[in-house]
């Protein structure tokens, strides 16, 4: 069986006796109910992470754990953005959770001019702040080291500046000319690609990040629901690109 994951603060991951308390320390102790004796992985949710036995769980939310092994991954090459038009309902956070699952290294929400979702004010920051979370906990659930970024929600403006600083550049549309599958990819930078709301990409929208150097590419001959075609382009570019070698 192996070890649970559990998240731990940046600088706190290192060779020796290490508490986790809070929240973490809660869900450790309260939840999974683990106990002196266990293995168990600690991460920053930045690319370190930390092996070590526990060695006491103390009150409803204190775990100390003894690290024995600490180890960084680097920075992933190429790095795969999706940028997300926001879908119905609670399809936003399955789309985050698979491809956080898959590997993609940061989401995008996008505010899509056909979106029927609009996240305005507190409800906004609200849904923000439910696809972090979805984030963090498919992190933790896939035992990623990394965790991916969740940015804040941009317009179609700043996805073109996005879009025109990427080394590769996508729009997934049902009526692409070329293949995912057969495009020429970078061995390193930003790979970033579009996927569009349920009622598809305007073709304002469309010229303007053709501006930008986004190219229009499909994936097969059948078409995919919003929630589900960035975590399939996704696990294409990540078997192509070799990072799942």
């Amino acid at each position: 069986m192996t070890a649970p994951v559990f998240l731990a603060d940046r600088g706190l991951l290192a060779v020796g006796p290490v508490v986790l308390d809070g929240p973490e320390g809660r869900h450790a102790v309260s939840v999974r109910r683990i106990r002196a004796g266990e293995a168990v992985v600690l991460t920053d949710g930045a690319g370190t992470g930390a092996l070590g036995t526990v060695t006491a769980a103390e009150g409803k939310d204190r775990l100390e754990v003894d690290v024995t092994d600490v180890r960084t991954e680097p920075e992933p090459r190429p790095r795969i953005t999706v940028v997300q038009a926001l879908p119905k309902g609670d399809r936003g956070e399955l789309a985050v959770e698979t491809m956080t699952e898959t590997g993609v290294d940061r989401i995008v929400p996008w505010a899509a001019s056909r979106c029927i979702t609009q996240w305005r004010g507190e409800r906004g920051l609200k849904s923000l702040g439910k696809w972090r979370a979805t984030a963090r906990e498919a992190g933790k659930q896939s035992r990623r080291l990394r965790f991916p970024e969740v940015t804040g929600l941009m317009t179609s403006r700043r996805v073109c500046d996005l879009l025109g600083e990427a080394a590769f550049a996508g729009v997934l549309h049902e009526e692409g000319s070329r293949p995912l599958a057969t495009a020429q990819l970078p061995a390193s930078g930003d790979i970033v690609l579009v996927v569009g709301p349920e009622g598809g990409v305007t073709p304002e929208e469309l010229e303007a990040f053709a501006d930008a150097g986004a190219g229009h590419y499909r994936l097969g001959p059948s078409v995919l629901r919003t929630s589900t075609a960035g975590t399939a382009a996704g696990a294409l570019l990540l078997g192509r690109t070799g990072r799942w070698s």
